[in-house]
């Protein structure tokens, strides 16, 4: 039993608490370019989900139709940073926090505001990014992030190891809670925003389930083991 028991321990402590990375795929462009680079939102793909890619990573390339294995991350705390290229940073919620701020911008504003935006987005985190026209971007962040909530924001980060350079560019992506790709929180049931619950995946409910099946036929073999042979034997009893 102590054996089965350890062993049970082992696989539940084993099973990841969110989903394995996925596959992500660039598609292309808005077209517009500043500072000799493309600007505003990009295009690309999560698995079979059509999504909008906003660059926030300037050391780093990406390719047309390039695709690469990816980890979603939360924006939420600083915990759930762990797997991102800019997580070791003190200031880190805040600067992603401003990053997401800022990309909301591009529907707000025409396309001739794009340079400046993502300039202030790149510069965020490498100060050797192209430099915006004016700091008007970066303070209307700094003083609008904390206005709102970042539930359905995620950073797609390849693989680890993270490596500062020579890998490929992060980025920023709103994902619907319907969306099978959308991550759980932590291992846990919690609210989205959009009022539904993110559930644990079902390849991880069979392994539970299976493991506490054989737990209890496990518990009924041992019981009945036990039990003193109190029937009577398979002869007839004469009077």
């Amino acid at each position: 039993m102590k054996n089965f028991l350890r062993g049970l321990l082992l696989i539940l402590t084993a099973i990841p608490l969110q989903a394995n990375p996925i596959e992500a795929t660039f598609v292309g462009v808005n077209g517009t370019e500043a500072f000799g680079y493309y600007v505003g939102p990009y295009y690309g793909r999560l698995e079979q989900w059509s999504v909008v890619l906003d660059c926030i990573d300037f050391a780093n390339d990406v390719h047309f139709g390039q695709q690469w294995a990816a980890n979603l991350s939360h924006i939420n705390t600083q915990d759930d940073l762990a797997n991102t290229r800019f997580g070791g940073r003190v200031n880190a919620l805040q600067l992603y926090q401003e990053a997401a701020w800022l990309t909301e911008q591009y529907s707000l504003n025409p396309s001739s505001a794009y340079g400046d935006i993502h300039a202030t987005i790149w510069q965020l985190f490498d100060r050797y990014a192209p430099t915006p026209s004016s700091r008007y971007w970066l303070s209307m962040a700094e003083a609008n992030y904390a206005t709102r909530t970042y539930d359905n924001f995620f950073v797609v980060t390849n693989v680890g190891p993270v490596n500062p350079t020579g890998q490929v560019q992060e980025f920023l992506t709103i994902l619907n809670p319907a969306m099978s790709i959308y991550p759980m929180s932590a291992g846990s049931l919690t609210p989205t925003s959009g009022g539904t619950i993110s559930t644990p995946e079902p390849r991880i409910l069979g392994i539970v389930g299976l493991v506490l099946i054989c737990l209890s036929a496990l518990i009924r073999l041992r019981r009945r083991q036990a039990r003193p042979d109190t029937e009577p034997s398979g002869h007839l009893h004469r009077r």
